[in-house]
């Protein structure tokens, strides 16, 4: 029989240590067998020692490639025109890609096969890879990089008094079974790629710039600077009732935190682009990418229907206690414009979620807060829609009173609260009638 090289077939003369690049080759991508004492041109040279080399190549599938590949090798001693030749079967393996342990999950590591020759693998071909074989969700992942640092993190675990070992970041889904470091880990680590940034106008447009800055590094360090730096423009108004002096920020500060720990926690990963925050003199826009999980409206949202897009991530920062639970977020924020005409302001595409949260201090001397009758006139009309059309909807109740999205859920709520209507149906079919 002749021997040929070919896509699944490789040839070795002589057993050499890189003779792993072609095992993670042909595990890479469909299998194949190497034989060692069969040089290029198909003559049967034999190794003399086949014993030792069978052991020598045991030892460098088992020790020199990553992940483990042994129950996809068979090795052998094979007797092929009466010489001993090294047999090494390779299957696809189901952890791909797999790589060299001394070069790590990169393209000098991983290794794919071409015709008749094994090459390195371009970083598309790895995150292919790595997202057939770990799925989709961003967060559990092999992270490209496994060169990672945590020296921010590690103060924030410090400063609350919680370990931070190899033992709490498995369990954390920081590092998997294989001890390799995930995505999460590249989001808390110091090499972080994604960034947050943040922009100051001048007026209410994006026309003039007033300051910018770019927060980078791990998203628990992005957190704390972007909290600061916003803090900042959370300015002090003052006003007097009689002889006494009442002082109001700009923005309640458990808003600007919600709205920035939603940014952080649920946005879309697997999207390159930063986060960002624009600061304008009448409101703040907190702009993340991924827009809504499947299955949730706005609607749904304002009723504190929650589902976590990086749920490890999620409970990372709730064992931080930067969150409470799922869902209270946007609540929070809600509530802490229910004394304001003016409220919050959410918005969903396919790809981006933005909140926007006014500043309670714009314009104050020309804004007035909901008087009981004015209340209950609203109360009226949407009380009147609903007796000519036996319902109403939230967008409806907007077009009705010529209010916002979050004015209309605070009303429509303290009515459901007063016993006078009741909802019938969930998110967009979501409907009011007469209780």
């Amino acid at each position: 029989m002749k021997y040929f090289e070919s896509e699944n077939i490789e040839l070795k003369r002589e057993y050499t240590p890189d003779i792993k690049k072609e095992i993670i080759a042909f595990a890479n991508t469909d299998g194949g067998d190497l034989y060692i004492g069969i040089s290029d041109d198909g003559k049967v040279v034999g190794v003399a020692h086949p014993e030792k080399v069978l052991q020598q190549v045991t030892h460098v599938i088992r020790d020199g490639i990553r992940p483990d590949l042994t129950m996809f090798t068979n090795c052998r001693i094979k007797s092929i025109e009466s010489k001993n030749v090294i047999e090494i079967s390779v299957a696809r393996g189901t952890a791909r890609p797999y790589y060299l342990s001394e070069k790590g999950l990169k393209p000098s590591g991983v290794y794919v096969r071409h015709a008749t020759s094994s090459n390195p693998a371009s970083d598309e071909a790895i995150r292919k890879m790595i997202k057939e074989t770990d799925g989709d969700r961003f967060e559990i992942a092999r992270s490209m990089d496994q060169e990672l640092t945590f020296e921010a993190a590690g103060k924030e675990f410090a400063k609350r008094k919680i370990d931070f070992g190899k033992t709490q970041m498995k369990t954390l889904g920081i590092i998997n079974a294989d001890g390799l470091y995930t995505n999460l880990g590249l989001l808390l680590s110091d090499q972080c790629a994604h960034t947050i940034k943040i922009a100051c106008f001048e007026g209410t447009r994006k026309s003039e710039f007033k300051d910018r800055r770019e927060f980078e590094g791990s998203i628990l360090r992005q957190l704390q600077d972007s909290y600061e730096y916003i803090n900042m423009f959370n300015k002090i108004h003052a006003t007097y009732s009689g002889l006494d002096r009442i002082d109001r920020r700009d923005y309640p500060e458990v808003a600007i935190r919600e709205a920035l720990l939603n940014a952080i926690v649920h946005r879309d990963y697997s999207f390159s682009g930063s986060t960002l925050i624009s600061i304008f003199e009448d409101r703040i826009e907190f702009v993340s990418l991924g827009g809504l999980v499947s299955g949730l409206s706005i609607d749904d949202i304002m009723n504190g229907a929650s589902q976590a897009r990086n749920e490890k991530l999620a409970n990372l920062f709730y064992r931080l206690k930067l969150v409470e639970a799922y869902g209270t977020g946007i609540i929070k924020i809600i509530e802490n414009y229910e004394e304001s005409p003016a409220g919050p302001k959410l918005k969903a595409t396919d790809n981006a979620f933005n909140i926007s949260i006014p500043n309670l201090n714009f314009a104050a001397s020309d804004r007035q807060a909901d008087s009981d009758d004015n209340m209950n006139e609203q109360w009226k009309k949407i009380l009147n829609s609903i007796a000519k059309k036996g319902s109403v909807t939230r967008l409806e109740t907007e077009k009705i009173l010529g209010i916002g999205q979050t004015r209309a859920h605070v009303l429509l709520k303290a009515m459901i609260d007063a016993g006078m209507i009741k909802t019938v149906g969930d998110g967009k079919k979501r409907i009011y009638v007469r209780k």
